[in-house]
């Protein structure tokens, strides 16, 4: 039988791995941004599944607090355990959470954090309730947070057929003249990305709108191959 959720059993697993050598390496990659324990991804992964095996999920109306208890921890690890844990339980969330996942990506913000947020737990929330969430993505992508400008730009990545264009191209060309490399790099995402859907629209859409050289070369990256 499964034993109630405990955050500290991710901690009790993770510390049982701390490795310095490691940490010190995976800190510069992520240009000291963040300490680390020094867990790879494979590992990690091993240690999530053993806890999601050995205790129950929380109860829904408690998934906030308990991720943040992971997320507000200092090593970069907790984040990518509470986003773990956040997407374990995404079915749960709905637009009454995006206030939620907007304090989580502007919180300890870098791009492996918002890239997973965004078109997983955000994508999902937005595309089961789309008229309230697209208004919410509109707002975001004119906030003063770079992140979570991104965070709009990348909400529909996995929607395939179900993109809006329109919402995309809108937000896109609110950022496409930003000196932000990460801006820039989500931009020729967002586009790479829809062009395996529908590579005619993204050629169409980088020759007749101004994009930064780094966007558009992002953009047509698979269809200029």
């Amino acid at each position: 039988m499964k034993k109630e959720w405990d955050h500290r059993g991710i901690i009790g697993k993770f510390e049982a791995h701390r490795s310095e050598e490691l940490a010190v390496a995976m800190s510069a990659y992520m240009r000291n941004q963040f300490p680390f324990l020094g867990i790879k991804t494979p590992l990690r992964k091993v240690l999530l599944k053993e806890q999601f095996q050995e205790y129950q999920l929380p109860e829904p109306e408690r998934l906030p607090e308990e991720v943040w208890k992971l997320y507000t921890l200092p090593e970069r690890e907790y984040q990518y355990a509470a986003i773990a844990l956040l997407e374990k339980m995404v079915k749960h969330l709905s637009l009454a959470d995006l206030p939620f996942l907007r304090q989580l990506i502007e919180s300890k913000s870098w791009w492996d954090s918002v890239d997973s947020i965004a078109p997983r737990a955000l994508g999902y929330v937005v595309q089961i309730q789309r008229d309230a969430g697209t208004l919410t993505m509109l707002e975001w992508s004119q906030a003063d947070n770079m992140w979570t400008n991104r965070a709009a730009i990348l909400h529909q990545l996995k929607y395939k057929q179900t993109t809006d264009t329109a919402v995309l191209s809108r937000i896109i060309l609110e950022h496409a003249a930003s000196s932000e490399f990460f801006l820039q790099k989500s931009i020729g995402w967002a586009l790479r990305e829809y062009a395996k859907t529908d590579a005619d629209w993204v050629r169409t859409f980088v020759l007749e709108h101004e994009l930064m050289p780094l966007s558009k070369r992002e953009a047509l990256k698979n269809i200029n191959r």
